[in-house]
């Protein structure tokens, strides 16, 4: 039986972090009533111009500078033209022939702990273009109305060459990139209301082949889980449709999350079909080193970069560090406990940001930004955990009382709630001379080679000491006890 090799390339369509729109003053909030923020310009009336947006050239310039591409010296705007009835001018302005970014690439990680492994994404382009209006067929008496509201949002569309061969990879991908335009601050990756957009290009081809397969372009996918959906979906439906001895004809496809299958919208356009010429109305857009430079030192620390300092610094696990690197946020909360608890507690400040306090978010559906345990706090009772002033089974406690809002520190709620571990070992070991004399059955138990036995007096001791007693001296008296 044939083997089938899946090539994917993705083009995503990330909205700018401005206030305005990238060729009018119009604002970008989502939301408004529709067509409220369309201007003159927006709606395109005779003798209106464009005049480009500074910040949005910035924000591909950091764009640039993160994917280790390069920024264009000198880019040119272009029209691409189409008709559509949510598209005032009856063109887009884009880039086609020199884009503001050209090259870059974009390092995905995939599998777990130790079965991880990377994989770089070479990216072909971004360019800078207009957004064009949105179609509504709801609510209109079976007629089609039109909200000019996003006319001319600024949009980075960044490509990627074939470089994919899995869903998984393709997936990942998208992942990376909407972290990755999130941290740099130029797109808020807001999926829902549009900001992160992704078409994914699939094709088959057997293995061994060099050529490429005719592609389909899945437009519009607005979440992970149907970007993985449709193209699982697209591999399987081209497969069967060769070996049934049909042929892949270039098209658009949209994919419907109910019926989970793709289905072709339109025959797909080539460049030559929408005649781009340099738009007369727009100067060539023209960026200097030094505008490159200001922009460098303002960058933060980029993700692979913190990654690879939180696993030399932090002694961290390279699947740790991935985790703690998936958001700015993250790994300055991270940093900012670690601050408080010392070094000495990197791995169990790891293990806590990314388990406990990650799952108490993801319940409350809070960003750890809107985290009630600061990471000061979370610093603290790590310091306390460290130190033997409590177990971990007691930090639990502690974590608990300062999400609710009980205490200001760690120190105020182990004092106020009296949770202070007991270290005395004369005081647990006659505790355990207790808890020997009371269960004597156990202790013959664990003499006759029964281990289970030895885990249940413990239990008993930390129980009567309300499991405020050490657990390790617990373990080492108790068997001293035993002989």
């Amino acid at each position: 039986m044939k083997q089938w090799e899946v090539v994917i390339g993705i083009e995503t369509h990330a909205q700018l972090l401005t206030q305005s729109k990238i060729f009018s003053g119009s604002s970008t909030a989502f939301g408004a009533q529709p067509n409220t923020q369309a201007n003159a310009v927006d709606i395109a009336l005779p003798g209106v111009l464009p005049v480009l947006n500074r910040q949005a050239v910035e924000c591909a310039i950091r764009f640039g500078l993160a994917v280790d591409g390069q920024v264009a010296p000198k880019s040119v705007f272009a029209r691409k033209n189409y008709f559509y009835p949510d598209l005032p001018k009856g063109y887009q302005i884009s880039q086609f022939e020199l884009p503001v970014v050209v090259g870059g690439k974009v390092t995905i990680q995939l599998g777990e702990g130790d079965n991880l492994t990377e994989k770089t994404i070479q990216l072909t382009r971004a360019h800078l273009e207009e957004d064009a209006g949105k179609s509504l067929h709801e609510d209109f008496n079976g007629k089609t109305g039109i909200d000019l509201n996003r006319a001319g949002t600024p949009l980075l569309e960044i490509v990627t060459e074939p470089d994919m061969r899995s869903s998984a990879e393709a997936v990942a991908y998208a992942k990376a990139l909407h972290a990755l335009v999130r941290w740099i601050g130029i797109c808020d990756g807001n999926m829902q209301e549009g900001s992160f957009r992704c078409d994914a290009n699939v094709s088959v081809r057997p293995v061994g082949q060099k050529e490429f397969g005719t592609r389909r372009e899945i437009k519009n996918l607005n979440s992970f889980r149907f970007m993985q959906q449709a193209i699982d979906y697209e591999v399987q439906w081209q497969i069967a449709h060769i070996e049934d001895g049909g042929r892949v004809e270039q098209a658009t496809v949209l994919f419907d999350p109910d019926s989970g299958e793709t289905r072709a919208m339109r025959s797909k356009e080539d460049a030559h079909d929408y005649r781009y010429f340099p738009d007369p109305d727009l100067l060539p857009l023209v960026i200097d080193r030094d505008w490159v430079e200001r922009t460098r030192a303002a960058m933060p620390e980029l993700p692979v970069a913190k990654r690879d300092r939180f696993v030399a610094d932090y002694q961290l696990s390279a699947y740790d560090a991935a985790a703690l690197t998936a958001s700015l946020d993250v790994a300055d909360y991270y940093e900012a406990a670690i601050a408080v608890c010392g070094k000495a507690a990197s791995k169990s400040c790891a293990n806590w940001v990314t388990v406990d306090l990650a799952a108490r978010l993801n319940r409350e559906d809070r960003e750890i930004g809107d985290s009630p345990v600061s990471a000061a706090q979370l610093g603290g009772l790590l310091a306390r955990i460290a130190d033997h002033t409590i177990s971990n089974n007691i930090a639990k406690k502690v974590f608990e009382s300062l999400w609710n809002g009980e205490g200001a520190s760690a120190d105020e709620i182990i004092e106020k709630q009296g949770l202070k571990q007991i270290t005395d070992s004369g005081a647990i070991e006659s505790l355990i001379d207790a808890v020997l004399a009371a269960n004597p059955a156990m202790v013959a138990e664990f003499k006759a080679g029964k281990e289970k036995a030895f885990n249940a007096l413990v239990g008993q001791v930390m129980k009567a000491t309300k499991g405020k007693a050490n657990p390790q001296q617990v373990n080492e008296l108790l068997r001293s006890k035993l002989g």
